[in-house]
């Protein structure tokens, strides 16, 4: 079989899914959701995968207090329920779509073993994106439980910035064209919207930063 998924480096956006293909086309079909509904609840079974091709997902969990702890935020190109390739047998997360045209590519773990088996470069790939994906989500939970407010947001901007950031001409700024709204990063990083907007705000007077609803300007902080 030829090289069926093309992946650049760990960037899920360029992904190719399975339906563009002969050998699956027949057997394949996108699945949509509105904005709230849920993909897969905690303890469902994991016998997929599933890519992003429109809209937005949240995953996360509830402590035994009923308290939500959002894990990630995914847009287009992303791929989630990737334990599954791992031998997990029951989901310990739910995935819920956070748009009202989501639309989601989802594949059988037993078909990507067999992609992967088929396309060892690919399957390197696919498990350079899981260990790199754990080692960001080890990462913010760090700095959840050790860092305050502040320097959590200093540290997501930061990873913005290497995901969805580029230069700005003559300034020496990183401009950060991002998914996400307050709501979302306020989520991510552990604290409240109207915390969040006070720090942007001192961020801003101290000229660290300007921000706009999808852009954000690092000027001392990339």
């Amino acid at each position: 079989m030829n090289t069926l998924w093309f992946f650049n480096d760990v960037n899920l956006f360029k992904i190719l899914c399975p339906h563009k293909f002969a050998a699956y086309k027949e057997c394949h079909q996108f699945d949509f959701y509105k904005k709230n509904d849920y993909i897969y609840f905690e303890d469902d079974s994991a016998n997929k995968i599933f890519l992003i091709e429109k809209g937005k997902i949240k995953i996360g969990y509830y402590t035994e207090d009923g308290n939500e702890v959002i894990k990630a935020i995914l847009t287009k190109g992303e791929i989630f329920g990737e334990k599954a390739l791992l031998g997990e047998e029951k989901r310990n997360e739910f995935a819920q779509s956070l748009e009202n045209e989501t639309s989601i590519c989802a594949v059988s773990v037993d078909t990507l073993h067999q992609l992967m088996n088929d396309n060892k470069t690919f399957s390197l790939k696919i498990y350079k994106f899981i260990g790199l994906k754990m080692k960001k989500l080890e990462r913010r939970l760090e700095l959840l439980l050790f860092k305050d407010t502040k320097t959590r947001l200093l540290e997501f901007l930061k990873e913005l910035c290497e995901e969805y950031g580029y230069d700005c001409k003559n300034t020496g700024h990183r401009v950060v064209k991002h998914p996400y709204t307050q709501k979302d990063i306020a989520s991510l990083i552990g604290t409240t919207r109207p915390t969040l907007n006070l720090i942007l705000n001192e961020l801003k007077e101290e000229n660290l930063i300007d921000f706009s609803r999808k852009e954000i300007r690092l000027k001392k902080i990339a």
